[in-house]
């Protein structure tokens, strides 16, 4: 399983920055503010992302997909619970083997497999399955709201962040 280390930190707070999302590195005595998993999974409280050097990166990623799939209201109310429902749950999960692809050194067969590992469950058995075949939804959801274009490039806007004409 790929940890969180201060070297890879570094990588991820720069492609999150783009959303908004500051890293927050706790000392490993202590407890993960925001964790919804309890730890070493990572926490959300706002805009800040707290993670350990125990924290995994599918972890990491996913809560950060939570924050940029939410709406402005949620956001501004967000500690440890993402909340919203399935089809951005999906989403969420879509988004964060995308970012994930964004990472120097980090496979996306590590990151299928540590998805699997952690127990995320879809309707093909595996994470690459459901990727390669049966996220169509989930891939619509984050076109739809801007996330990711028609070709699945990620667009560096949060859901609900659009320009013009506000889904």
């Amino acid at each position: 399983m790929q940890l969180l280390n201060a070297k890879l930190r570094d990588i991820v707070g720069k492609l999150l920055s783009i959303y908004g999302i500051t890293i927050f590195a706790v000392d490993m005595a202590e407890l993960i503010p925001g964790s919804y998993w309890g730890e070493p999974e990572a926490g959300l409280v706002g805009g800040t992302l707290f993670v350990r050097d125990d924290t995994p990166l599918h972890s990491a990623l996913h809560e950060a997909c939570h924050f940029i799939c939410m709406d402005e209201t949620r956001r501004a109310a967000l500690h440890t619970d993402a909340g919203g429902e399935h089809n951005e749950e999906n989403a969420v999960c879509y988004l964060q083997i995308l970012l994930a692809k964004q990472l120097p050194h980090i496979t996306i067969e590590s990151i299928f497999r540590d998805m699997d590992d952690w127990g995320y469950t879809f309707r093909l058995g595996s994470t690459q399955a459901w990727f390669e075949s049966d996220a169509d939804d989930a891939r619509a959801w984050l076109i739809a709201n801007d996330v990711i274009d028609e070709n699945a490039v990620i667009t560096g806007r949060r859901a609900w962040q659009r320009t013009t004409n506000s889904c």
